[in-house]
Formats: C-alpha cells, sequence, structure tokens
C-alpha cells in the first residue's frame, strides 16, 4: 500500500478494476478493488456538483459485479458489503456528501463497538446501517472534530445527531429500525433486563481485577452469570430467546475465556453447564459469529494490555 499527501492506492489479488476519485482539486484516490468493473472517475468538487457527485458515484456502483452498499468515502475508508468487516483503504478524507445511509463507527478490536455491531447484523441492517471504522492507534481528526466530540467508539450517525455509549445505542437501534425486536415486552422480564445490563459494567471490572492475582476469585462473576441463566429454561440465553443482554455479554466473555484458559490455565466452564451452553449457542449466532476475532490476537492483545510491566 502507498499513501501520500495527495494520492493513496492499494493493490490486490486480483487487478480486473480500478476506481479513482478526486473530490478535491490535486486530491486523487485510486485503488483497485476486486469486487468493481474497471472504471475511472474524476471529478473536482464544489457545492454546486454535489448532486452531479452523488449521481454518478451512484451509476458506477450499480455496475459492478457485487453490489457496494457501504462506500465510505466520506470517513476514510472503501468498504463492500461482500468485505464489510475488513477495511480495504483508509483514504483521510472526509466527503459527507456522498454518505446516505446512517453511519455506525467502531473499532474491530473494541468490544463496546462489537456489541452494536453484533446487534445491527442481528436485526439484518447491514443495507441500512453503513459501518465505518475507526483505527484506534490513529484516529483521524476529522472523526473528533466533524461526528463525535468525545473521541470514542462506538458512534451511531442517525437522523442528524450522533449517539455514544455501547448499551444506549444497542437499545436505540433496536428500536428505531426495522428487523426482529431483541428486547423483552413483558414488565418482570424487562426489569430482569435491565439488571443483566446494569451489570456488565461489574462483570468486567470483577474479572479484570484479577487478571494478576488469584483468577478463582473472579469466579464469583462467573457463578452469578451461572444462577442467573437458570431463570429460563426455554432456551440457552439470559432471557430463554437471543437478546440484547447476550449481546451486551458476548464481546466479554470472547476475550475472557480464551485469556484466562491461556494465562492462568482457567475454565470459565467447568462446574457451570448453563454457562457452556449459553457459549455454545451465543457461538452460533450468525450476528456474532462474523464479528468474532481471532482469538489468539485477542490473548496477545490482553497480555499487553493487563500483564505488561507498568
Amino acid at each position: 500500500m502507498a499513501i501520500s499527501s495527495s494520492s493513496s492506492s492499494l493493490v490486490t489479488n486480483n487487478n480486473s478494476s480500478l476506481f479513482s476519485v478526486s473530490a478535491r482539486p490535486q486530491i486523487l484516490v485510486t485503488s483497485s478493488l476486486p469486487f468493481m468493473s474497471t472504471t475511472s472517475i474524476h471529478f473536482h468538487y464544489s457545492p454546486h456538483n454535489k448532486l452531479h457527485l452523488r449521481q454518478r458515484f451512484n451509476s458506477v456502483t450499480k455496475s459492478c459485479d457485487v453490489r457496494v452498499t457501504t462506500l465510505a468515502i466520506s470517513t476514510g475508508y472503501v468498504l463492500c458489503n461482500k468485505f464489510f468487516h475488513h477495511p480495504l483503504l483508509p483514504l483521510h478524507l472526509h466527503l459527507p456528501y456522498l454518505m446516505e445511509l446512517p453511519g455506525l463507527y467502531i473499532s474491530y478490536k473494541c468490544p463496546y463497538a462489537q456489541r452494536v455491531w453484533i446487534t445491527r447484523n442481528t436485526k439484518g441492517l447491514q443495507d441500512k446501517i453503513q459501518l465505518v471504522p475507526i483505527d484506534l492507534q490513529d484516529r483521524p481528526s476529522w472523526y473528533k472534530d466533524k461526528v463525535h466530540p468525545t473521541n470514542k467508539v462506538p458512534s451511531l450517525e442517525h437522523n442528524n445527531e450522533v449517539r455514544g455509549e455501547s448499551l444506549d445505542l444497542i437499545k436505540y437501534i433496536d428500536t428505531h429500525f426495522e428487523g426482529p425486536s431483541l428486547y423483552p415486552s413483558g414488565h418482570d422480564d424487562k426489569e430482569f433486563a435491565e439488571e443483566l445490563l446494569s451489570y456488565t459494567d461489574t462483570f468486567y471490572k470483577t474479572v479484570v481485577s484479577y487478571f494478576k492475582g488469584d483468577v478463582t476469585e473472579a469466579g464469583t462473576a462467573f457463578d452469578y452469570l451461572e444462577t442467573v441463566l437458570s431463570k429460563y429454561d426455554h432456551g440457552p440465553f439470559f432471557l430463554g430467546q437471543f437478546s440484547l443482554v447476550d449481546i451486551a455479554y458476548a464481546p466479554f466473555m470472547e476475550r475472557f475465556q480464551p485469556f484466562l484458559m491461556d494465562v492462568k490455565n482457567y475454565d470459565i466452564t467447568v462446574g457451570r453447564p448453563r454457562l457452556t451452553a449459553w457459549i455454545e449457542g451465543i457461538n452460533n449466532i450468525e450476528g456474532y459469529k462474523i464479528t468474532r476475532s481471532d482469538p489468539k490476537e485477542l490473548v496477545e492483545s490482553y497480555k499487553k494490555r493487563f500483564l505488561a510491566n507498568p
């Protein structure tokens, strides 16, 4: 990959296509993308040709072999529906006039962002909410200046407003977008769900606090989950059926389980059959499966974060 102040390029194993956009004078972005037919576009942006740029861009995407639904040049990445979970090209441009879908700003390594990503997938909103990856190690200045002043992920840009906080966002997406409901309607079930969602922060802090000590002390947190999982017997999930509560815990369990096994030789499933069934159940949820990271990478990341010498 070659990137300069005036151009960016990406060479892939497939040389069948070319896509280039110039939305500002003397700025040219060129990339070879395996999902696009050979096409070259060159524009000079001004407020007067904004509509023309969108029309020409749409004509290109319609000619592609694979329909492009998330070409997020506006926020710094080129993505497509086929490869939406992997950034193809960082552009460092900010062209908001190309954004037509609500934008979900995430990091692929952030468990909090993963919650919202799972919710989007589970509700079948891949064509309704556009993923925009942010590199947390090199956050573009436009994200803080023009999108989310806290400079944190996740955030969702919808109806001309930007919202943050993962637990708030999964509820917002569930209630403001189409797709199957992921939250209970009954009063008692809602109350129980809120109790479990409120406990996620305590759960995380309890487990992490024992990473450098006697990890068996963290067993109290896993024992609590084992207990609450016994409330419903018509499914392996916290509320019986898959819900936002499962989504809230899944990213952390994905990290805790391999890390504790590797570093402490501590198997969180031993003596906890309901937790074991829950893990098996969550791993069969398609909307979650496509967000999972390599366990080895997660373990190494946690080692650097929690076990490195001060």
